[in-house]
């Protein structure tokens, strides 16, 4: 069976603690329901890919903000289809956090508090690939 790749956004976000926000995703979601993610998302024909995440960041968190560096890039495969993830670093992060409805909670966790969480699977992957080093 062809799969068709995508191209996926995530953001990390850190407040003054070094906490990281992480969205907790709808249960009727059709990938990895009821766990954590990094906010963003995927990006749509002909957009920049950093244009991408600060559209996705606005639309899942209601927050503004630039893209700084590249924190990890990697595949993740799901059964019907494959992405490439880049997740990057936030800077400059205004506004007070307001979730769209296609999450269910929002928090700020350490990366300790992360390991006891029900995570996205690519969440995990990244998580190991950094060595639980964001």
């Amino acid at each position: 069976m062809k799969r068709d790749y995508g191209l996926t956004m995530r953001g990390i976000i850190k407040n003054s603690d070094d906490e990281i926000l992480i969205l907790k995703r709808h249960p009727k979601s059709r990938t990895d329901p009821d766990t954590w993610e990094l906010p963003g998302g995927k990006m749509e024909k002909d957009e920049f890919f950093d244009e991408a995440l600060v559209r996705e960041i606005k639309e899942e968190t209601d927050l503004d903000c630039n893209v700084g560096d590249l924190a990890i890039a990697l595949q993740h495969d799901y059964p019907y289809k494959r992405t490439v993830q880049m997740i990057m670093y936030l800077d400059d992060v205004e506004g007070d956090l307001k979730l769209s409805d296609e999450h269910t909670d929002g928090k700020y966790a350490s990366i300790e508090e992360m390991k006891t969480l029900h995570l996205s699977s690519c969440l995990k992957k990244v998580l190991e690939k950094k060595n639980y080093v964001l």
